[in-house]
């Protein structure tokens, strides 16, 4: 509006340079483009199957063969048919590091159930005591879980250079659980360094 104005360069272009710009241009895509009625049709599936009791039958065949799948990665720790919230070598990394020592957790729910079945038969001036006991290794585990997590953290952002969401909750639930219940089955003894 208030500068020179802008000479149009295809005026300026000879034409052999406007045919050379026309040849390097595709030719297109080589076929006419479909209507939205042919669109439609092509997308279209019935929502009932015409055999409800095959499309059944093949649906639970496939549900099973999934749950089996599932079944043998969480023997075997085979990521690719793990459940979403186990995949991942982040995840992995996680598993084995909490795997790979003794961890308060280990004993948590026993000391909890023994102390909780202890303190219905023993007198009451006593009970109390079972009660300083059981809050004592609620923060013994606690605590083991924050420098667990603490140390798991820095060698994860040493390796991977990020941390995924929830990867805290979900170390604190793996270290919460009886080593024997653990699913995915641990991959590491302890003592052994997670890969």
């Amino acid at each position: 509006m208030f500068g020179r104005k802008k000479r149009n360069s295809t005026a300026e272009a000879t034409p052999a340079a406007q045919q050379e710009e026309a040849a390097a241009k595709p030719a297109g895509k080589g076929r006419p483009t479909p209507t939205r009625r042919e669109q439609e049709a092509a997308r279209k599936r019935p929502l009932v199957p015409d055999d409800r009791r095959a499309a059944k039958q093949a649906s639970r065949e496939a549900a099973r063969d999934a749950r089996i799948r599932q079944n043998q990665a969480m023997q075997t720790g085979d990521d690719r048919y793990l459940p979403v919230r186990d995949r991942g070598p982040q995840r992995r990394f996680i598993r084995d590091s909490v795997d790979s020592r003794y961890n308060m957790g280990d004993y948590f729910l026993i000391f909890l159930i023994a102390v909780f079945v202890l303190s219905l038969f023993l007198p009451p001036e006593i009970q109390q005591y079972s009660m300083v006991f059981m809050w004592a290794v609620i923060i013994l585990w606690i605590l083991d879980t924050f420098f667990k997590w603490r140390g798991t953290k820095r060698r994860i952002l040493e390796k991977f250079g990020a941390v995924e969401p929830g990867s805290a909750w979900y170390m604190t639930n793996r270290m919460m659980m009886i080593r024997r219940l653990r699913l995915p089955k641990p991959q590491v003894g302890r003592g052994e360094q997670p890969s």
